[in-house]
């Protein structure tokens, strides 16, 4: 690959100009997309194209602004360096290496490039730098010395103190190898660093060999039979990285040079197999849980990439996950990535994201998320991909996926599993996955259909998004999402029937579900073409007065009108949504409201249902019905 020099707007004009000379899609293909899903313009280009025109300048544009501005660098008004993002210095290290390594050495920009690494790996070395931080420092320096560069790209006295700063001992304690305060899919980072350490010659195997024993042991140990981690210990949260962690650690393999295990390539079969149902033409990755938004779309380019390299697709899944892999890339270049602000957008013009990927870390999001983006290319590039366009036949292909789709997580006392819907070109996802620990109260968490630009969620948000919330006179908030027992699926006709019941509610308010038996109910799912339905029968173990009841669906569709508790929409993939079980509905805006902004824009419409002073002490229904276009 070949940089283009940059100054200035140049990488608007040398994106512009890609956009420009992208194929015209074919009409055939994209005439069954649905309303609310975008493909990108850049669908029937070539992967390496895209990264090459369209992402490996931004990485020039920061190198060119570190090296003018260093410290005082301002993004998008935001300091780079405010000291909240603690994995900064790896992040600019991994960034910066890419411009060494696809740059020709006959290049006059290679040698500014060989200098900038050395002024930056200084300028960054007193900052603090954790765990994924060193993670991503020990993986470009091992690059670097890879193709011999190393100690041109960094001095003698930096690489000396590098040695003894970027180590996974910081956070692992030695005489037992536990973590120290860190989730244990930490593991896997520790692993890692130690053997990337091995490679670079700074310390022997036995380190890495002991931490991937524990990092394989860990997977194990929170995945269960059914191969996907949990994201808790043992409270049922399953969510994009419990999909993506196997990927992750099988990537490690590829990239310092080991065989993964049998056991490890069954693991990311799985994976694959929940991914590749998923795949769609707009690039969009997953819609539920946290840290989804960019990060959901680089998640299946992380799995794919990983399952292509180590031969755990077929050929013709390959074809399959290399034009997701060009949509969802495109998608980065032409959605995620702001021309005027020249950098990623999670946070604004009504987009918004979790509080731990805030904007106070918006260099680092950058890097990172380019770092995805570039190394599975070059992933598909070591494949033979490189300058192949997609499979033209790709939505036809999709057409061939199966209709329904569970993926079980976990069974026992409380069953967890995802249930895939594909209608037509539209993916909704019906995740029974609780929340566990801190996100049971968030809506990205609740058990309802996702589907891009027809229902979201909001990160860190807990209004009652298509899901019933009761407050009894006493305040305490109930709602239905945390102890689901015998999920069960039933193909009807063409639809599909999920259902499943809970003993117990969930009362809000601690960092964990907390059972209370004071309701229980049966919900029944039916997903079917253009419709879904929700229903709820509850039955109270004791009668409940004063009880307040609030159900909301909120969307990107607009010019509401409403009939009763029917609001049917004229613009937008929502079409009609009806109540039955609530006395009050009424429908309003909340465009200017950024309590309803999703990963992917601003909510317009919601419509709120209640009842209020509710007595409860006899069985009753609740239900909801979703037309979409």
């Amino acid at each position: 690959m070949k940089l283009h020099r940059l100054a200035g707007g140049i990488l608007i004009m040398s994106l512009s100009h890609l956009l420009a000379a992208a194929p015209h899609s074919n009409p055939a293909a994209t005439a069954a997309i649905p309303l609310g899903i975008v493909q990108p313009r850049l669908a029937g280009v070539d992967l390496d194209q895209i990264v090459t025109q369209g992402l490996l300048p931004q990485l020039d544009y920061f190198c060119e602004r570190l090296l003018a501005e260093k410290k005082a660098l301002v993004l998008d008004g935001t300091p780079a360096f405010n000291g909240k993002d603690k994995f900064l210095p790896g992040k600019i290290a991994i960034g910066m290496s890419y411009l060494l390594l696809n740059t020709p050495r006959s290049d006059p920009k290679f040698q500014h490039y060989l200098e900038g690494f050395r002024q930056i790996a200084d300028l960054t070395l007193d900052e603090d730098n954790e765990s994924w931080g060193i993670y991503y420092y020990v993986s470009a320096l091992n690059k670097l010395r890879a193709a011999g560069l190393l100690e041109q790209a960094v001095s003698p006295a930096t690489l000396a103190r590098l040695k003894v700063k970027l180590d996974w001992r910081g956070f692992v304690n030695v005489t037992d190898y536990s973590l120290i305060k860190l989730p244990t899919n930490y593991y896997g980072v520790a692993f890692s660093i130690a053997r990337l350490r091995h490679l670079l010659g700074w310390e022997d195997a036995s380190g890495s060999e002991i931490l991937l024993q524990k990092t394989v042991q860990h997977y194990q140990t929170y995945s269960g039979e059914f191969g996907f981690s949990d994201e808790t210990d043992g409270e049922g949260r399953f969510d994009r990285y419990s999909i993506l962690l196997i990927g992750e650690i099988c990537q490690r393999f590829i990239e310092t040079g080991l065989q993964p295990t049998p056991q490890l390539k069954a693991w990311l079969r799985r994976a694959v197999d929940v991914t590749l149902v998923r795949l769609n033409p707009a690039g969009d990755g997953f819609e539920f849980g946290r840290s989804i938004g960019a990060y959901g779309d680089t998640a299946f380019l992380e799995v794919l990439a990983a399952a292509a390299k180590l031969g755990v697709l077929t050929p013709d899944e390959q074809e399959l996950a290399y034009a997701f892999a060009v949509r969802a890339t495109a998608k980065y270049a032409e959605f995620w990535f702001d021309a005027q602000t020249h950098s990623v957008n999670l946070w604004d013009k009504g987009r918004r994201t979790d509080t731990y990927r805030g904007k106070h870390r918006i260099l680092g999001e950058n890097l990172s998320l380019l770092h995805q983006l570039i190394y599975t290319n070059n992933q598909w590039n070591e494949l033979g991909f490189k300058g192949r366009a997609p499979a033209a036949d790709y939505a036809e292909r999709l057409a061939r996926l199966p209709r329904f789709t569970t993926t079980w997580f976990a069974k026992g006392e409380h069953d967890r599993a995802l249930i895939t819907f594909r209608d037509g070109l539209r993916v909704v996802s019906l995740p029974i996955i609780n929340g566990g620990a801190v996100q049971h109260a968030n809506n990205p968490y609740f058990p309802i259909p996702f589907s891009n630009g027809l229902i979201q969620g909001a990160a860190d948000a807990g209004w009652p998004q298509l899901l019933p919330r009761f407050t009894p006179a006493d305040g305490s908030v109930l709602i239905p999402t945390a102890f689901q027992r015998q999920i069960r699926t039933e193909k009807k006709g063409s639809a599909l029937q999920v259902s499943y019941w809970q003993r117990e509610l969930d009362r809000l308010g601690e960092r964990s579900p907390v059972k209370d038996a004071r309701l229980s109910v049966e919900t029944t799912y039916t997903l079917d073409s253009g419709v879904i339905t929700r229903t709820d029968r509850y039955t109270p173990a004791q009668s409940l007065t004063g009880v307040s009841i609030e159900l909301e669906f909120a969307s990107f569709s607009q010019q509401a009108t409403q009939q009763g508790s029917t609001v049917s929409f004229g613009d937008g993939a929502a079409a009609e949504f009806s109540v039955s079980g609530l006395p009050d509905c009424r429908v309003d805006s909340v465009s200017s409201d950024p309590l309803y902004r999703a990963p992917m824009g601003q909510l317009h419409s919601r419509v709120r249902c209640s009842g209020k002073g509710l007595t409860l002490d006899k069985p009753f229904t609740l239900s909801w019905t979703l037309h979409y276009r």
